[in-house]
Formats: structure tokens, sequence, C-alpha cells
């Protein structure tokens, strides 16, 4: 029995050992790989606090601004360049008049609750905006009165302009609204509406929970995007200010910054576990130059000191030392990465003995010798305006330092919201102002003759050639036709120099490692950090090679 025994167990254990050879050699027959797997919830903080969930309100809040992007969608969004790409809709056709824009919608998108969208919402949302007492902004509301809008069928919406503007279809990105929640709600009643705390909306998000502490949003399984993402939920969570986040993050609070301002950048680079991405957006610093102050201002008057102002500015230094790096050296009215954009104007680089050329040019030296340009007894000096913000007081005052090396004394002084008011009312010398742009590359509110009262022309440049050419540009169809109207404009915007363009801004966005797949592309908004939000991930599952390939776009799922 003994010797029986021994040789059974001599069979199991050859057995086992066969066994674990074959799956020993089936493992090496089939790779196995890491692959993104679904849950996880991504914390981020954010500067401000929510108020209204509403696409048509979020304007003056860049934390409403957030929440809507990932909770509604336009007929259009605009892509990395500007341009716009469909959303809502599926495809558009302009007449060659530019006069009549024909929207087809897509058939298969739902609100969050179920319901189908439908070109309905679409005449609903734009009716709220025509309405007289719509608080949306103003510029918005006054295109929207101007044009027509009409129901073909339930998936075709037609627009009918009063005179060609190509920038309409940046209009078209605004978030749609639903009739069948808001049927009856007056727009002065959209201000205090429980649809700002729980709003239903197409986009790949709906809220959950939101207070003034925190909004949760989970992913819309009604989505019209094939993929889903892989995140379970998003957390905002609310502080008073960029400098909370720091502290939020070290308590592993949140694992995300909304956004890094440059002069926290040094202290962000320190924590070892936060990646930092970082990449142009649409905004640009400048100086105004007040060009009808003949009592305090009158030499910003001759184009000489205006470009000796220029010349005599190392901007790359400025960026290094003011913004930590985070900015890039621009010329010109029109941003770069536009297709407006014209490379042939020659640049303003840095060149001191130029700008001490154009001082004497234009009679300004130090007579006396105090250090301080002087002319027929009035000295070249001058107060230059600035907000609270800290990035552009550091700007302002390295403006000023590098312009006393010219023998132009500067004095920087700081204004919080009173400085908007003094730019309407063109009450400053120099004023240095961060400017968003978006979209269409018209810059006919910054510097066209008839926007020094009503719109941003704040330095009052008054050129009339100048003004023609971007009045007929914004009415022009055709690209190339608007791109050589520009190009002149351009043209004439560098021999007259109006207002001084420092630098592009760049928004600096930082992840915990714990988040993978974060991507930063260039971007129109803030809010468009989340453009790729689908694809981020926390969690893995390990799977075999065969099964991956299998899997639509490489995605696993749990057996």
């Amino acid at each position: 029995m003994g010797s029986l025994i021994r040789w059974q167990a001599l069979i199991a254990l050859s057995g086992i050992a066969l066994v674990g050879a074959f799956l020993f050699s089936f493992a090496l027959g089939r790779t196995t790989v890491l692959v993104p797997a679904e849950g996880g919830v991504y914390i981020e903080g954010v500067a401000g606090v929510p108020q209204h969930l509403n696409p048509l309100l979020a304007a003056y809040n860049q934390v409403d601004q957030d929440l809507v992007a990932l909770i509604f969608n336009g007929l259009t969004r605009l892509n990395a360049r500007g341009e716009a790409e469909p959303d809502l809709a599926s495809s558009w056709t302009v007449a060659p008049d530019g006069l009549t824009y024909l929207f087809r919608l897509r058939q298969d998108v739902r609100w969050s609750d179920g319901e189908r969208f439908d070109a309905d919402d679409v005449l609903f949302t734009v009716e709220l905006l025509q309405q007289p007492d719509s608080p949306a902004p103003p510029d918005l509301v006054a295109l929207w009165r101007t044009i027509q809008v009409e129901k073909i069928d339930p998936y075709t919406v037609r627009f009918r302009l009063e005179q060609p503007f190509p920038a309409f279809l940046d209009y078209t990105s605004i978030g749609i609204l639903p009739q069948h929640i808001l049927q009856g709600v007056s727009a002065q009643e959209l201000l205090t509406h429980r649809f700002n705390t729980y709003p239903i909306g197409t986009g790949p998000f709906t809220v959950a929970q939101i207070s003034t502490r925190r909004a949760i949003l989970v992913p819309n399984p009604r989505h019209f995007a094939q993929k889903q993402p892989y995140l379970e939920a998003l957390e905002l969570h609310f502080y008073p200010s960029y400098e909370h986040l720091l502290t939020a993050y070290r308590q592993r609070d949140i694992i995300g910054l909304s956004y890094v301002p440059p002069y926290l950048f040094p202290e962000v680079t320190s924590f070892p576990d936060l990646n930092i991405y970082s990449a142009r957006t649409s905004s640009f610093y400048l100086v105004y130059l007040n060009l009808q102050d003949d009592e305090r201002s009158s030499f910003f008057q001759d184009a000489r000191v205006r470009k000796a102002l220029l010349y005599g500015l190392d901007r790359q230094a400025l960026i290094d030392q003011a913004l930590h790096g985070q900015g890039l050296v621009a010329d010109g009215p029109i941003r770069v990465w536009s297709w407006a954009y014209d490379p042939g104007v020659p640049p303003f680089g840095y060149d001191p003995v130029r700008a001490e050329e154009l001082l004497e040019q234009a009679r300004w030296t130090d007579s006396d010798g105090d250090g301080v340009r002087d002319k027929k007894g009035k000295m070249l000096r001058f107060t230059l305006l600035c907000s609270d913000n800290p990035d552009h007081i550091a700007i302002a005052e390295a403006l000023a330092k590098q312009w006393s090396a010219l023998g132009i004394a500067v004095q920087v002084e700081t204004r919080g919201g009173e400085l908007a008011e003094r730019l309407r009312t063109h009450d400053f010398q120099a004023t240095l102002a961060e400017v968003v742009t978006s979209g269409d590359p018209d810059p006919y509110p910054m510097w066209d003759q008839t926007q020094i009262e009503q719109g941003q022309n704040y330095g009052g440049w008054d050129n009339a050639q100048a003004s023609q050419l971007l009045a007929e540009a914004r009415h022009t169809v055709d690209r190339e036709e608007r791109k050589t109207l520009y190009a002149e404009f351009q043209r004439i915007f560098a021999e007259e120099l109006p207002a001084l363009i420092l630098a592009d801004a760049v928004y600096t966005y930082a992840v915990d490692t714990s988040v993978r797949q974060v991507q930063l592309g260039p971007l129109m908004t803030p809010a468009d950090r989340f453009r790729s939000i689908a694809n981020w991930y926390m969690n893995t599952r390990r799977v075999i090679m065969a099964e991956k390939s299998r899997l639509p776009g490489g995605r696993a799922t749990s057996r």
C-alpha cells in the first residue's frame, strides 16, 4: 500500500508540473498589458464660486463658464485655431451673399433627462436672447436681435442676417437651452430660476450635486459622443483664491489646480507629484496709450515716441522675469496663429539704440542731467495704470524699470474694479491690460473709430484708413479678400503703433500624476482644458493583448 501511495503522489506531482509548464508556455505566447479602466474621481480646485449654470449668463464668471462647457453644447464649438466646428449641428451651408446660414442638426441628441433635442430648442434659446430684458451680455443680445431664425423642419434651422458677418459662426457656439424645461420662463426669470443649480444639458457631464463649496459632475450616459469618460466623476472644489489651491493640494483635498498664475509658478514646480501643462491662450498683454489726452499725454501723439517705447523693451526678459517664462513675445493686433496674421509685417525687436535715436529725433533729451528726458520744459513722464493682479503689477513694474533706462519716468498705479471704468472713460495716460479674444480674428471692436466711445478702442486711435479696412473686412465673405484687407490693416498698425502689444498669455494647468492621459492643446477659453477629458483615467486593468485588440479603440471592458 505504501508503494502505491508513493506512486500516486508522483503522478499527481507530475501532473502539477505539466499544468504549470502549460500555463507558463501559454503566458509566454499571450502578452498582457495595462489599459485604462473605468473609475476614479478627479478633484480639481477652482478659484471662485458658481452663480448661474446657464450658458446665456455664464460670460461674467469663469467658474460658470467651466461648468457650462461640461454640461451644454452649442450648434458649433471653436477648435484650437478659433474656427467653428460642428457640435449640435451636423453641418451648415452659407449662401454666396453671406446673409443666410442653413444649419442641419444632429438627430441622435437627447437631453440628460431623456427628451429629444431638436430645432424648437434652438429657436427657444434665440428668442430668450432677443427678449428686451435679456440679461445675456449686451454684444450677444445686440447681434441676435438683428437675426431672423426660422425652423425649416425638426432638424433644420435657417438664420438670416441683415448684412454679411463672417464672425457669426462664433456666436452659434453659445450653449442651447431645453425648451421643455424652461418654456414660459422669461429671460429675466433665468437669473433666479432653479435651473441655475440643476441644469438639464446635452453635454458630456451632468450635475449630481452642487453647493458653494463644490460641484460633483458625473458622465452623462445619454451624451451623443460614442466614447464615454473613464472617470467615475469630476469634482470642482471652490476656493477664494489661487493661493488656497496650493494649500488644498498639500492637504490632498484636491489633485488638480484649475490654473497656475505666473506668480505662483515657481512654488507649484516644487511639488514632485504635479504634472504641469502649458498652452497658449487667446489672450494677450498690451499697453493702451491715450492718444487724445492733449494736456497730460501729448507726447504719445508722436509715433516716434510710441515706437521708442516698444523698441526699448526687452520683452523676452520681461516675460522671463515678471511672468516666470509663462508668455510668448507678440507683435501686432492679430494673433500669430490666426489665418489673418501677416508674417510679412516687420516685428519690433529689442533695439535700445534705435529707441534712443527716435527719442532724439522727437527732440526729447535730458537737458538738465536729472535722468529724465524733457522738451520745452515738459518731462517725459507718465503714470501706468494696471489691475491689482500680482502678475499685472509685476509686468508694470518691469516696464517702468526698462523704460527708466531710456530716460522715461513711469509711475505704476494699481486699480481694482475701477480700472475698467477708467478705460471706458479714457481717464488714463497709459494702461496695462490683458485682452481676451476668441474665434474670428476681427479686430474691429478694439481699433475702429466708432469704437472709441462704444467699444474697446480705449486709446482713442482715430485712423480713417484703418477703420475703413476693418469695416470692409468684417462684412466680406471671401476669406482671401479679408486676409488681404487685414494685411493692409496690420501694416498701418505697425506704422502708427497706437498701442504696445507685449506678449501672448500662456495658460498653465497642474494635475497630479495619478491622473493620466491629460493633454492640453491651445485654448480659446480656460474651459477648453477639459476638451480631452473623455480620455483621462485614474484606474488601470491588465488584459491579454489579443483581448485588447478586439475592444473598440483598445479599451478593455470588465468581465
